[in-house]
């Protein structure tokens, strides 16, 4: 394996979770190189179901060394509270280091993104109210708190007051709401430290010496190639990069220590959010495939929002698999079509001057009506089937057909939530 990627071909809850947890019985190292908490991956293995928000998806593996990097949005109360769920339901206290450059989500960032979203209105951009894109802007504001300064109580108190000074005045004099004290943080940031102290290292050091040695490492991407805010939907997309491009500087490899990078795309299209979605469903036919996707239903993990559901976009799939760069493609939730006699998959857009399959600009896709072909469905149970050959030759001829639009090998087909639901052509 070396160093591979596994990231999103699409707008997010693809499946990254369920195959970070295979692969990482191989690995050494996991890591969470960008996002935060705004986005989750359901789990399902021997200790049940979990859903991750924070902690790598590698936790649940006592021999894997789980990294948060410093391209990560670090909440700590969900960190805590994950760490936590994870003990009580008998998961072994799994290793963890946390970069000493990562940043802070603080509760500002939390209340300016919730007051945006209120301001905008019918206009928001759905965000799931986790101070993302607050946390993102102060970042490159240079305002934002690392790990490393919550251990340095002069520094901090200096790096807070600096924060305060302009979000006082946008508390005040445009969402009319009263002003914040550094001294009303300092407690809680205080008892914070203490908690994340026995974590903080220098994970890019760790993480460059086990390059050198060859040992195997996983970076777990979080959303998906659409949702990019270069590349993506913009501006209906997060504010990191979903890109396994920017996974080495996430972690702090170089850019040439990745050789593998696996894109992960569903067998039919879901969303959460708002933004431009060409193939999507609505009324009977987008509940009955709602109802019967993902583990329970195609619910957000962070949100528990109905996700917009729509049939396979090739032409969406294809550009987000050119963006991450993917060497190989996972199919998940294959298992869920086989209710349909039929099955439309998009494969060009009807655009005002003809049919196009390239992916276009946000501003043309709203325009965009789907081209589909139809392929014969199944119509029968896989779930239990181990071998790709013992696959309908329906269930082949779709993940073949669509291998030959991504144009991108298929090497691993998912027919179910669980870790043993796994097919490896």
């Amino acid at each position: 394996m070396a160093v591979t990627a596994i990231v999103g071909a699409n707008w997010g809850d693809e499946g990254k979770g369920k195959m970070t947890d295979v692969l990482a019985a191989q690995s050494s190292y996991v890591v969470r190189y960008q996002g935060g908490s705004n986005a989750g991956h359901t789990i399902i293995n021997d200790y049940g179901k979990f859903a991750l928000h924070i902690l790598p998806s590698g936790v649940f593996n006592p021999n894997v060394m789980n990294i948060i990097g410093p391209g990560v949005a670090l909440d700590i109360d969900v960190l805590s509270e994950e760490l936590q769920a994870l003990s009580s339901r008998g998961v072994p206290l799994p290793q963890l280091m946390i970069s000493d450059r990562a940043q802070i989500v603080l509760p500002i960032h939390k209340l300016f993104d919730q007051l945006e979203e209120e301001r905008l209105g019918q206009n928001s951009f759905g965000s799931t109210r986790r101070g993302i894109a607050p946390f993102y802007a102060d970042k490159y504001m240079k305002l934002g708190i690392q790990a490393s300064d919550l251990l340095d109580p002069t520094r901090l108190c200096e790096r807070i007051e600096r924060l305060l000074e302009t979000k006082n005045v946008l508390l005040e004099h445009f969402y009319g709401q009263p002003p914040i004290e550094a001294d009303e943080w300092i407690p809680q940031l205080r008892k914070q430290a203490e908690f994340l102290a026995p974590y903080i290292g220098d994970t890019t050091a760790l993480l460059q010496k086990a390059y050198m040695n060859g040992q195997n490492i996983l970076l777990e991407g979080q959303l998906g190639a659409l949702r990019d805010p270069d590349h993506g939907v913009y501006p209906f997309t997060t504010s990191s990069s979903t890109l396994a491009g920017f996974a080495s500087v996430g972690a702090g490899l170089p850019p040439y220590a990745i050789t593998e990078v696996i894109a992960v795309t569903k067998a039919y299209s879901s969303c959460v959010g708002a933004g431009p979605f060409v193939s999507e469903l609505d009324g009977a036919e987008a509940e009955a495939l709602r109802q019967r996707g993902g583990d329970a239903g195609e619910y957000g993990v962070t949100t528990g929002r109905p996700r917009r559901v729509g049939w396979f976009d090739a032409v969406a799939t294809r550009y987000g698999c050119r963006l991450q760069g993917a060497t190989a493609v996972v199919l998940t939730n294959l298992d869920v079509l086989g209710y349909l006699d039929e099955i439309p998959l998009c494969i060009g857009y009807e655009m005002e001057d003809g049919i196009t399959d390239q992916f276009p600009i946000t501003s043309r896709l709203a325009s965009a009506k789907p081209v589909f072909k139809q392929l014969p469905g199944w119509k029968c149970d896989l779930s239990g089937i181990k071998h790709y050959d013992e696959l309908p030759a329906e269930a082949r001829q779709y993940v073949e057909f669509i291998e030959s639009e991504i144009g991108v090998v298929i090497a691993t087909v998912s027919v179910g939530p669980r870790r043993d639901q796994v097919i490896t052509r």
